[in-house]
């Protein structure tokens, strides 16, 4: 820039051309500097079983993952994991919206700690939306006083699409906190109602949380949530409510007495508590233990357990024959085609349907040739 107030006519004004401005941006900052490097099988697996928390979060990441060659890994993880599982007590707890999973499981959590010592995982299922896929994942948030304990280890996951109030991997991050030195695992389900059963199979202990005024001897017809509950406890039990709770508590018995004697041949039983004020959680997991002593000593436990991973076998094979069928490159491209058919009404969805089938088959007996 020229100055003429530098000129000769100005000798006795002298106007600096001033200091170059430096770049915004620092030139010795180097590219993808802080890029986090990628983790190792081995060295995954070894931070798990030291109790690394921050790798048993980056592992339930990776488990959690739909990338092909992120699952492939998280399958390696698993395997090598699988030995120092299977020596927790798994507690599944479910009710419906509103009963105070979360704030009963900050109470659960901290007397569990105080009385029995060890380290507690928390799996809190959180339901995705069906319009925007998002899951705001909050239950966290009504866990104060768990959440600040060292010892504890608190994981939210969206449902993802996944039915039966859990997600789709949570069987797997449930191995993962076991080998991670976790002896206490609870499992807190979305809350949608009856058709919570999936839970059912991943846990020792299932527990149903009711509310007064939720239902009458009527459930007791209805095969569902209440069928496979090992316990029943009534919330909110406190103030002017108690009386209700009571009597609530009394309709729920009388529902038992409609079921079966369940395989374990442990009758359900029906407790009332407050999650708020922290009354009655003593004789909770008085009962909880109880129920544990009675299943390991008549060997219901081991067999139960043994069910459970026959039931994830086939769960896992009807996964991967889904995934199979629709990341097949040919089927992905007739089923624009097949779909345009049905809404035009030239096609029967059933119809449409077993075409597709049809060809994914040939495509196979094609491979096998």
């Amino acid at each position: 820039m020229i100055h003429p107030e530098n000129s000769e006519e100005y000798k006795g004004l002298t106007v600096n051309s001033g200091v170059a401005q430096p770049s915004i941006i620092n030139p010795y900052l180097k590219r993808n500097r802080f890029r986090r490097r990628e983790m190792t099988v081995a060295e995954m697996v070894e931070g798990i079983v030291k109790g690394d928390v921050t790798i048993l979060s980056q592992a339930v990441t990776l488990v959690e993952s739909v990338n092909p060659q992120h699952q492939a890994k998280a399958q390696e993880v698993i395997e090598k994991c699988l030995p120092y599982s299977g020596r927790s007590v798994r507690i599944g707890i479910s009710g419906v919206p509103g009963a105070g999973k979360s704030t009963s499981i900050d109470v659960f959590g901290c007397h569990v700690l105080d009385r029995f010592g060890g380290k507690l995982a928390v799996l809190a299922i959180d339901p995705s939306s069906e319009r925007s896929k998002g899951s705001i994942l909050g239950d966290k948030t009504r866990m104060e006083k768990l959440s600040v304990r060292p010892e504890s280890f608190i994981r939210p996951s969206p449902t993802a699409g996944s039915l039966g109030g859990v997600a789709r991997k949570t069987r797997e991050t449930i191995i993962l906190c076991e080998a991670a030195g976790f002896d206490k695992i609870f499992v807190e389900t979305v809350g949608v109602g009856q058709s919570e059963t999936a839970c059912h199979s991943m846990v020792d202990f299932f527990l149903l949380i009711q509310l007064a005024g939720t239902g009458d001897e009527l459930q007791g017809i209805k095969r569902g949530i209440m069928e496979i509950s090992d316990g029943i406890v009534i919330n909110k039990c406190d103030g002017n409510n108690v009386d209700k709770c009571q009597m609530a508590a009394t309709n729920f018995r009388n529902a038992l007495h409609f079921f079966p004697m369940p395989e374990s041949g442990w009758l359900p039983k029906v407790l009332c508590y407050s999650g708020f004020y922290g009354t009655g959680i003593k004789e909770i997991w008085d009962m909880i233990y109880e129920y544990l002593d009675f299943v390991k000593a008549n060997g219901y436990f081991d067999y139960r357990r043994n069910e459970q991973s026959k039931y994830w076998m086939y769960e896992s094979i009807n996964e991967h024959l889904k995934n199979s069928f629709y990341h097949n490159q040919r089927i992905a491209d007739e089923l624009e085609t097949a779909e345009k058919k049905v809404l035009g009404g030239q096609k029967t969805s059933f119809a449409a349907a077993k075409d597709l089938l049809d060809m994914y088959y040939r495509q196979l007996r094609e491979c096998d040739k």
